[in-house]
C-alpha cells in the first residue's frame, strides 16, 4: 500500500489582498497552520485554490512558493488539470514540478466526454507525467461521472496511477471501487461529510476543504477511522456537521474563506465571478465556530 497519501490532504486555498494580488504571507500563514495541526499532505492548485482564476505565471510562482515554505517537511500534490488532453499533457511538460510528490487531475470538464475518452485521457497523461496521478472524478463541476469500471481499469493497466480522489457523492460507486481495486490503489474520499462513512467501507483518507479551518480535529477524525476507532471518529464527525454544511452553502471555497478570516488567518477576498458569502451566513459561520473551539487568534 501507498501510504504517502493516506490520511488527511488539504485542498489549499489561494489567498488574495484586496486588489487581488496574491497574499503570499497570509499563504505561509496558512502553510503553518496546517503543518501544526498534523496535515498529511497538501493539495496546491485545486478547486478551492481558485486556481482556474490565476495566470500561468501566477501558477508557477504559487507553486514554487509551497515549495519553499513547506521545505519537504509534509509531501505536496499539485493540481493539472483542463478540459483538453494535450493541454494537460503539456502543462506537465512545461511546468517545474520540483519539490511535488504527486499530481492530482480533474476529470476532462465542460465538454462532457464519454467513458472511452474518459479512459484515453488518463491513458495518455499517465504515459508522460513525471509524477504519479491521483484521478479526481467530481461530476458536479465537470458534469461527468467517471464509472467504477473505468477508474478500475486505469488503476489496474497503469502503476502510475496511484488513486482515486471520488467525489461524486454516489456511495454505491465508491463501495465498487474499493471493493474491486488493485490493494495499493488509493480511494481518497472528495467529499469532507461523507469522509467518516468512507473510512468505515475502506477508503484511504480525504482531499479536505474543511481542514484549512480545523487540521487537527480533521485529521484526528480520519486517524481514528482509519484505526477502526469510529466512536471516537463520531463525536469529531458530528462536533464538524454543521459547519461543514455551512461552509458548503453558498460554494467553495466562499465558505471556507470565511471562516479563515474568521479565525483571522487570512483576508476573506476572492475573485470573479465569486464573491463573499452574505454578512447574515458570516454572523451564522462565526458562531457555529464558536461553538466547535474558542476561535484561534492570530
Amino acid at each position: 500500500m501507498n501510504t504517502t497519501f493516506r490520511g488527511t490532504g488539504v485542498a489549499i486555498i489561494t489567498p488574495f489582498h484586496k486588489q487581488g494580488t496574491i497574499d503570499f504571507t497570509a499563504l505561509e500563514r496558512l502553510i503553518e497552520h496546517l503543518i501544526a495541526g498534523g496535515a498529511d499532505y497538501l493539495v496546491v492548485q485545486g478547486t478551492t485554490g481558485e486556481t482556474a482564476t490565476l495566470t500561468r505565471e501566477e501558477k508557477n510562482a504559487l507553486a514554487a512558493f509551497v515549495v519553499d515554505i513547506v521545505n519537504k517537511r509534509i509531501p505536496l500534490v499539485l493540481g493539472i488539470g483542463s478540459y483538453s488532453t494535450q493541454d494537460v499533457i503539456n502543462s506537465m511538460r512545461s511546468n517545474s514540478v520540483d519539490g511535488y510528490d504527486a499530481i492530482l487531475s480533474v476529470t476532462p470538464f465542460y465538454n462532457k466526454p464519454q467513458q472511452r475518452g474518459l479512459y484515453l485521457h488518463y491513458k495518455n497523461i499517465a504515459t508522460v507525467s513525471p509524477l504519479p496521478i491521483i484521478m479526481y472524478n467530481v461530476p458536479s463541476r465537470t458534469s461527468v461521472n467517471m464509472k467504477p469500471e473505468i477508474t478500475l481499469q486505469l488503476a489496474a493497466e497503469f502503476d502510475n496511477i496511484i488513486g482515486i480522489k471520488e467525489a461524486s457523492g454516489n456511495i454505491e460507486q465508491v463501495m465498487d471501487i474499493i471493493r474491486n481495486k488493485p490493494k495499493n490503489f488509493l480511494v481518497i474520499s472528495g467529499d469532507d461529510l461523507l469522509t467518516l462513512p468512507l473510512l468505515g467501507m475502506g477508503a484511504d483518507g480525504v482531499i479536505s476543504v474543511v481542514a484549512n479551518a480545523y487540521p487537527k480535529l480533521f485529521s484526528e477524525m480520519v486517524s481514528l477511522g482509519l484505526k477502526g476507532e469510529m466512536k471516537k471518529a463520531r463525536e469529531i464527525h458530528y462536533r464538524l456537521t454543521d459547519f461543514t454544511r455551512s461552509i458548503f452553502a453558498d460554494g467553495n471555497p466562499s465558505g471556507i474563506k470565511a471562516a479563515l478570516e474568521i479565525m483571522q488567518l487570512i483576508s476573506n477576498n476572492l475573485r470573479l465571478p465569486l464573491v463573499k458569502i452574505e454578512k447574515s451566513h458570516y454572523n451564522q459561520l462565526s458562531a457555529l465556530m464558536t461553538d466547535i473551539e474558542p476561535l484561534n487568534k492570530k
